[in-house]
């Protein structure tokens, strides 16, 4: 089990031309989140997205596809509540690869400790659009509650309706890593987001 995430700031992005310019611009975390391919186009985005992580240093983690991500040795699995029954995590485990788990209330962070995950998220914090939630948004202070609860050396990510302004009072408040997705891949330059969150977040 990791004590600490690459970097507090975790991109979420839909397509591997993400992982090229956002590690380019110094992302070191980036999740690769991609949906409704076909199984080529999809083994290819992520291959591709494998080869711009390694070009520039970035711990890539892949949203579901676990078996995918075993095949080619894919550094972080994110696995989603849903996901938890079907997912091998003894072989996750056995090759070698970290996982989170996202969570959304006590009964989710419960079950997603008891399988001893590398890092769990905590969301939406703020209202999100990108995705239709049922989880009304958690705020600040539940992520200064997961921490109490999950202990200082479980990695705990802030996900869900978080800016650039917004972000500081996340890791204020626990998390080690911050995620957001139009912050980043909806900017009109996004070079300059990872550049000004990395600021934000490490200071």
């Amino acid at each position: 089990m990791t004590s600490r995430l690459p970097s507090p700031i975790y991109p979420v992005v839909d397509h591997p031309r993400w992982v090229e310019r956002l590690g380019a611009a110094g992302a070191r975390f980036i999740q690769l989140r991609l949906k409704n391919l076909d199984p080529e186009t999809l083994r290819s985005q992520v291959i591709e997205g494998q080869e711009a992580a390694a070009r520039h240093n970035v711990r890539l983690v892949l949203n579901d596809y676990w078996q995918l991500a075993l095949e080619l040795g894919i550094d972080y699995i994110h696995i989603g509540q849903e996901d938890l029954d079907t997912t091998d995590l003894e072989q996750i485990r056995a090759a070698r690869i970290a996982f989170g788990i996202s969570t959304h209330s006590h009964q989710e962070l419960d079950r997603a400790l008891s399988v001893r995950p590398d890092y769990v998220a905590l969301g939406p914090i703020w209202e999100t659009k990108l995705k239709k939630m049922i989880w009304d948004p958690q705020g600040v202070e539940k992520l200064t509650e997961w921490r109490r609860i999950i202990g200082p050396d479980m990695p705990l990510v802030a996900i869900g309706g978080i800016t650039k302004a917004r972000a500081s009072s996340c890791i204020a408040a626990g998390a080690d890593s911050v995620a957001a997705v139009s912050d980043f891949i909806a900017s009109d330059d996004p070079e300059y987001q990872v550049r000004a969150w990395l600021q934000t977040c490490s200071s």
